[in-house]
């Protein structure tokens, strides 16, 4: 059989493997770790009311995940190369698949939120091992380069899903089937998994920056947790002391890595201008992605009172557009390279957000809603694979997945972090509206507030993106970089 057909086993992978299998089971990996980003979205008013979540909960049930998510991503991606991809793969499908399913019995917030941590923690095995799956069995260039581009594809492809099928199962079935769904899926990936995957021996004599992946990720829960709380004031014992223990935290971090002999982070990547301002621009995005739904939901829900269904397809045409411009920026850069569209996204962004922040207690669907997103949407789609190129071309080989891998990380905590400072700026203004206004005009108050600060955060990334050094077009055009979540 041909190479394009069969897997010739290198790396763990059982010899005379159809690819269309490696490539089918990597990207269903793929599939549920980013429809878990997008899934619970529509559902949070319905898990409000269901287990009385405060405003604080909701948030954490979208930020849990992302911040084990983020802080795990480094050192998974690592234990895959020293211990075996076969073993990290199963352990984070069994760990995802678990916590699905408590999350869907979940009687209370506490356990709901617990749940949405260890689903982090097993996405962020799950995620850098389903593309090594890939890259360590298609040695043709041309094969890898298809599998690599479906990879990357499938990450839009499970963000539409996501908020689509959240909409459908919270309102046909319940807000617990948006966690349930995961199990079935969840137990191909370990059947098939478990046989595709050979076992390998046991790395020697190389440790894990365990103590540092866990100081990295402590650290970012308590700042999110700290900024989440700040909404009433900030001295209460409630934000200082976890600010305080980020701060603890984060060094620690910084001092285990440099004193590691395996860092998490290479030392000489943090010495690259290009990925330095390519993690800032990854941060801000992910800031963007993750409020961008999470306010819009609320709103449609809690201000215009759209059922879950209505939402989920209310927001189908942002995530389409997501997907088009995706497609686009892959023809524009290597004509014009990724600079100008960082520049041109990251305004365009700026100018749909700030758009959106002009909405009311009745706006109308397509001038307040529809139109907004779709520029904010186009705009930040041309940045993603952008911002992954000019942070990885030039980057030596051996420390290649460590620089796609900090980018990821970058984008999933700002996610986690950015989302924390914005329920902070929407909570405190609707607090501050509600003395002389009714509660959904104070909603809409905190609401507008968010999108304002989101749109200056997206005009600072624009500008920032002026800072990097111009990459080629040619490299562009040339350059396999997955976009990946």
């Amino acid at each position: 059989m041909s190479e394009a057909r069969v897997a010739s086993a290198p790396a763990d992978i059982r010899p005379q493997v159809p690819l269309g299998l490696v490539v089918t089971i990597s990207c269903l990996a793929l599939f549920m770790v980013v429809l878990d980003a997008t899934i619970v979205t529509v559902a949070l008013p319905d898990m409000r009311t269901g287990l009385s979540l405060s405003t604080g909960q909701q948030q954490w049930v979208v930020s849990g995940y992302l911040v084990t998510l983020g802080g795990f991503l480094l050192l998974a991606a690592r234990a895959g190369d020293l211990y075996g991809h076969r073993r990290v793969f199963l352990v984070g499908a069994a760990v995802f698949t678990v916590a699905s399913l408590i999350g869907g019995l979940a009687s209370g917030g506490g356990v709901l939120i617990g749940a949405r941590i260890a689903q982090g923690a097993g996405a962020a095995a799950l995620a850098p091992t389903s593309l090594s799956l890939i890259t360590a069995t298609h040695t043709d260039a041309h094969e890898r380069e298809r599998a690599l581009s479906l990879w990357s594809m499938m990450s839009g492809v499970a963000g539409l899903v996501g908020v689509v099928l959240g909409g459908v199962l919270t309102a046909e079935l319940s807000w617990r089937w948006v966690f349930f769904v995961n199990i079935p899926a969840g137990i191909v990936l370990l059947a098939i998994g478990a046989r595709l995957v050979l076992p390998s021996a046991l790395a020697e004599r190389t440790r894990l920056d365990v103590f540092g992946a866990l100081c990295v990720t402590l650290g970012i829960g308590a700042l999110v947790y700290g900024l989440s709380e700040a909404a009433d004031g900030w001295g209460s014992a409630n934000v200082l002391l976890p600010l305080a223990a980020a701060v603890v935290l984060l060094a620690a971090f910084l001092v285990a890595e440099a004193r590691s002999p395996h860092p998490l982070i290479p030392p000489e990547l943090l010495r690259l201008r290009n990925l330095r301002v390519a993690n800032l621009l990854m941060f801000c995005l992910g800031v963007t992605l993750t409020a961008l739904m999470f306010f819009l939901s609320l709103y449609c829900q809690q201000v215009l009172g759209y059922s879950a269904l209505r939402t989920g397809m209310a927001m189908l045409p942002i995530t389409v557009v997501f997907i088009a411009g995706g497609l686009t920026s892959r023809r524009l850069i290597s004509v014009v390279g990724p600079r100008p569209l960082l520049v041109a996204g990251g305004l365009l962004a700026t100018a749909g957000i700030a758009w959106l922040s002009t909405i009311s207690t009745d706006s109308s669907y397509p001038s307040h809603i529809l139109g907004p997103n779709l520029v904010a949407g186009f705009g930040i789609s041309l940045m993603l694979l952008a911002v992954t190129i000019s942070g990885t071309v030039g980057v030596e080989p051996k420390n290649a997945g460590a620089a796609s891998g900090l980018l990821n990380t970058s984008r999933q905590i700002g996610g986690a972090v950015g989302l924390a400072v914005l329920v902070n700026v929407a909570s405190t203004l609707t607090s501050r509206a509600s003395d002389t206004r009714g509660d959904l005009d104070a909603l809409v108050q905190g609401y507008r507030a968010a999108f304002l600060v989101n749109a200056g955060l997206m005009l600072v990334a624009a500008l920032a993106a002026l800072a990097l050094s111009a990459v080629g077009t040619a490299a562009a055009k040339h350059h396999e970089a997955p976009e990946g979540r």
